[in-house]
């Protein structure tokens, strides 16, 4: 199995073009699924800045099959021409997966450095293609091992005490923009009741805010409220509970986009300064509510611009952290990968050992001669298998896993199949004892010899 990823984020796309590719996201691994043989498993990562794709093709040469089949459904979903979607991707294979996902996850490819939401969204993504089938053990096993990296940069790095995330500097910006930084005294009203939502109202409350009005076009608000707190507010009461508020959030990303013709309407008559902090990916308010008396605009890119940079010998921390991690998973991957070389070895050796036995005995039965010769002849091939099952981990560790099957088929006309695997990722496979103790014989005449014949009765 060979995994790869197609990449969409604020550092190599805009904004605007990331939020559609991301139109249809959840229904993406499904739909691949379905159609293709040529993924076997998909995990969707779609979050304010980023829309990428982590996929598991059956082998290297269908790579380029699996990614043709991931744009065409991208196209479909979104509208947008595949030739177009294909060039917003970046794509990554081998170890570069594995690399990029573990940054991601511990915040050092976010548009705020160390943000913490971030790894929850990658176990959210986890857990949504878990639970739609779309997972393969491989991907399972890749972003388990993205989650425990960013707990190790959180823990042995600078980054983890910082506690910055998008939602933080966008709130620190808009304390900064007005007269009055007390935000105990300020009346908002949040947009949305998703995980943005929820990470920006814990952080309105971890500064003091208490009047919170929230508004959901999907009639989720008072779900929303009745476990974090705040005011659920309807279409009715949301231009009146917009005319009194100090600070507006947007976290929802509907398609109900508020204009600056809407927001000047509801403001009429009135001067009171306004913050619109607008946190969607697919943007809810009209960038032009910038211009409007009065009203000052906070977006992602000012995020972004105004992030603070991280210490230098923080970051190579973290990024000697994520490297040894992608290593050492890569290392894993190839390991499993060579077990069902191993195996396929012992199964093979196994089968010529018994073929010979059951010489042995229709000769002589299970005489103390016979089980002398068994016994003889396991110890041998016990010790001629080390060397190969050692040299099959070494050759794995360098990558060359495909030069030790290729020798197996060569020399023995062994043929490897990889090992079926479900997507739960939650055991590794356990190879067979080098060659297990033969533990019973039936004869000819169909009596069962009862002897173990893996160790000698008698001493030599």
């Amino acid at each position: 199995m060979v995994l790869l990823s197609l990449v969409a984020t604020h550092s190599n796309v805009d904004l605007e073009t990331v939020a559609r590719l991301s139109v249809g996201a959840p229904q993406v691994p499904a739909a691949v699924l379905a159609d293709d043989r040529a993924v076997s498993g998909a995990v969707v990562l779609a979050t304010c800045n980023r829309f990428e794709i982590y996929a598991e093709a059956p082998s290297e040469d269908d790579v380029e099959a699996a990614r043709s089949a991931i744009v065409s459904t991208i196209s479909e979903y979104s509208g947008i021409p595949e030739q177009s979607v294909s060039a917003s991707f970046e794509t990554h294979t081998g170890q570069d997966v594995a690399e990029h996902l573990f940054a991601v996850g511990a915040g050092l490819d976010s548009a705020v450095i160390g943000e913490r939401e971030i790894a929850g969204q990658v176990r959210r993504a986890l857990i949504d293609a878990q639970g739609s089938g779309a997972a393969s053990g491989g991907l399972v096993r890749l972003f388990q091992a993205a989650s425990r990296t960013a707990k190790d940069v959180g823990a042995q790095t600078a980054l983890g005490s910082r506690g910055r995330s998008i939602v933080s500097v966008a709130l620190e910006l808009a304390g900064d923009i007005s007269a009055d930084a007390d935000w105990s005294r300020k009346t908002v009203v949040l947009f949305g009741t998703g995980a943005y939502a929820g990470a920006t109202m814990a952080a309105l409350k971890d500064r003091g805010c208490i009047d919170i009005s929230v508004f959901s076009s999907s009639g989720r608000a008072e779900a929303f409220v009745a476990t974090r707190g705040g005011t659920a507010v309807t279409a009715a009461d949301l231009p009146g509970a917009m005319r009194r508020a100090d600070v507006v959030i947007g976290c929802s990303g509907s398609d109900a986009r508020i204009d600056a013709a809407d927001l000047q309407r509801i403001r009429e008559g009135g001067n009171r300064p306004l913050v619109v902090i607008d946190l969607a990916l697919s943007h809810d308010f009209d960038p032009a509510v910038g211009m409007l008396d009065d009203v000052e605009l906070i977006t992602l890119e000012s995020v972004r611009a105004a992030a603070p940079e991280e210490q230098a010998d923080a970051l190579a921390q973290a990024g000697d952290l994520v490297r040894d991690a992608a290593r050492t998973f890569e290392e894993q991957q190839a390991t499993r990968a060579m077990n069902a070389a191993i195996v396929a070895l012992r199964q093979h050796t196994q089968a010529v050992l018994d073929s010979e036995m059951e010489r042995v005995r229709a000769q002589h039965g299970c005489t103390a001669a016979a089980e002398e010769v068994e016994f003889a002849l396991r110890r041998m091939v016990r010790q001629l298998l080390h060397v190969p099952t050692v040299r099959a981990r070494e050759l794995a560790a360098e990558g060359r896993q495909d030069e030790y099957t290729a020798a197996l088929e060569a020399l023995y006309g062994i043929e490897v199949a990889p090992a079926a695997e479900k997507g739960t990722g939650t055991s590794d496979a356990t190879l067979p004892p080098a060659v297990p103790p033969h533990t019973g014989h039936v004869h000819p005449d169909g009596a069962v010899c009862p002897v173990d014949h893996g160790r000698p009765a008698r001493s030599a």
